[in-house]
């Protein structure tokens, strides 16, 4: 059967279809594959290395703060690159950072835990720096390969949903998976050996964990064993098993990247993607004044960086209250999915949402519903049956999914009308700049984040040398309290950066898109 001719468009390169979506989704699952192992790092290094929550939040606050700085240079190498590369720039840059993560995300969980603290802290640093090196230098052409495969602003929705569509699984498989892989509860094997798959917390003594604290009676072959500090079923983590997985995870997302380079067309220039006129060098100080005047830019880096803030930052502090309060910490997982299946409601008909209504229209009465799901977690703290309290937390975590549906699936394309609006009032597109300086304050947010949120879960009673087995039921149940305001704060966060401070509605992308059709047909 002969082959379907390939249908060309005015400029001769494949006309933009399914073809280009799934691959850019495709592109995300496989940045996603790694980046979902970041909530991970923490609770590995918390639970598992036993590391104390004011170092570990330092040696966080310090690899992410690198991190962030490492972003715009990055985008600025890419930008003024000016070699021609048989796949293409971006998409060469994209190869070498896939190739690094096959190995990067595995050396951030090598399994020590009883190496001294200096070596423990050096394992750390030099791990992450070589991991997130690698996705920074994958994820940074990624993002900005939006504006490229198309200048249609529908299409760049599109792109955009299907970017979320392959974040969600490339973050759902994962947070779903790992749980259930690296969590595992303890029951009694008729003999004291298995005393060694627990680290007996300081302060405790083996002879606590040999016999029932509930009644004192000895344990009996297949009981649950329980914390003598809650009462509740003890979960290890099985940090051993990290690295392996993490290993399988690098491979997972090297096949995705393989796919979107093969599959996906880029249609525009590359060589038009600048970051500074008349050939100077790259100065960071004027980029970033320039990228506070693009106050579009602004707003979504802030709605950004709120999500990171607040639903990133939770995930530490979440499993630790899934293993200590509702002790299920291997089905966290499938709890945050149920929470978040609202998110893919919105995806078959996000572009007659954007097309009526307007990106930043839409994404608002998105962040509404979020701020009411917000408030609806402030309540599961306070039931005391433990159960009915997991529903609460469920039905408010429902609602704060379906008001992030709209801008989970928009979130790209309103970056890319952020670059737009940079040529239409500088006269300058900076797309590696401008997404390169958003994604520094989302790594920023990442890094910031999660260390003051181990620093405030040191402040509620949180001892790391206690692991998940020794923790008092005050600290469990304050760690809901944590939760739930994390929630909360991400949705004001978000609220504010869409509503206040992005201002391209849907008359002014319009108006915007008009102008600059004009100065290029001049051109």
């Amino acid at each position: 059967m002969a082959k379907k001719p390939v249908t060309l468009d005015d400029k001769g390169y494949r006309k933009f279809g399914m073809r280009d979506k799934l691959a850019y989704a495709a592109g995300d699952l496989g940045c996603n594959m790694s980046f979902a192992l970041k909530g991970t790092v923490q609770t590995f290094w918390l639970v598992y290395m036993m590391l104390e929550t004011g170092l570990l939040s330092i040696l966080l606050l310090v690899v992410q703060i690198w991190d962030a700085v490492n972003d715009p240079l990055i985008g600025s190498m890419i930008d003024n690159d000016k070699r021609n590369y048989k796949r293409g720039k971006f998409k060469q840059y994209i190869f070498i950072g896939a190739c690094g993560l096959l190995v990067g995300g595995a050396a951030v969980f090598l399994p020590f835990p009883n190496a001294p603290v200096v070596l423990k802290a050096v394992l750390f640093i030099l791990g992450y720096i070589i991991w997130d090196a690698f996705y920074t230098i994958a994820n940074v052409p990624y993002g900005s390969m939006l504006s490229l495969v198309t200048e249609d602003h529908g299409e760049r929705a599109q792109l955009s949903t299907w970017r979320s569509i392959g974040s969600m699984i490339g973050n759902l498989l994962p947070n779903i998976l790992l749980p259930m892989l690296i969590w595992n509860k303890v029951y009694y094997d008729g003999s004291d050996s298995f005393l060694d798959k627990i680290v007996i917390p300081e302060g405790f003594t083996k002879e606590q964990f040999l016999s029932n604290p509930l009644t004192g009676e000895a344990y009996q072959i297949g009981d649950e064993i329980l914390s003598p500090e809650t009462g509740k079923q003890v979960e290890i983590l099985l940090g051993e098993r990290m690295f392996w997985v993490a290993l399988i995870m690098g491979i997972l997302g090297f096949l995705a990247f393989m796919f979107m380079i093969k599959n996906i067309t880029i249609r525009v220039d590359e060589n038009t993607v600048k970051t500074n006129e008349g050939g100077e060098k790259f100065n960071i100080l004027k980029s970033f004044g320039n990228f506070m005047k693009n106050r579009p830019a602004v707003g979504a880096t802030l709605a950004a960086m709120g999500m990171f803030l607040g639903m990133n930052s939770a995930t530490t502090a979440n499993t630790i209250m899934f293993a200590t309060y509702f002790n299920m910490a291997s089905m966290s997982g499938v709890v945050q999915m149920i929470g978040f299946l609202p998110m893919f409601l919105f995806m078959p008909f996000i572009t007659k949402i954007v097309k009526k209504y307007g990106k930043k229209e839409a994404s608002v009465a998105g962040t509404i519903v979020s701020l009411i799901g917000g408030l609806v977690m402030l309540i599961f703290p306070l039931i005391e049956n433990v159960n009915l309290a997991l529903i609460v937390y469920l039905i408010g975590l429902v609602i704060f999914g379906l008001g992030m549906g709209v801008y989970t699936c928009v979130s790209w394309a309103l970056m890319g009308d952020a670059i737009d609006y940079n040529e239409w009032k500088f006269g300058t597109r900076e797309e590696g700049t401008v997404y390169s300086l958003h994604s520094f304050f989302r790594k920023l947010a990442q890094g910031i984040g999660p260390s003051i949120v181990l620093l405030l879960m040191g402040a509620l009673g949180y001892a790391s040398n206690l692991g998940t087995i020794g923790q008092s039921a005050q600290t469990s149940h304050n760690m809901c309290w944590l939760v739930a305001g994390l929630y909360l704060f991400s949705a004001v966060l978000q609220f504010i950066g869409i509503a206040l401070i992005y201002n391209i509605d849907k008359k002014t992308l319009d108006k915007m898109t008009e102008e600059l059709a004009a100065r290029k047909a001049a051109e």
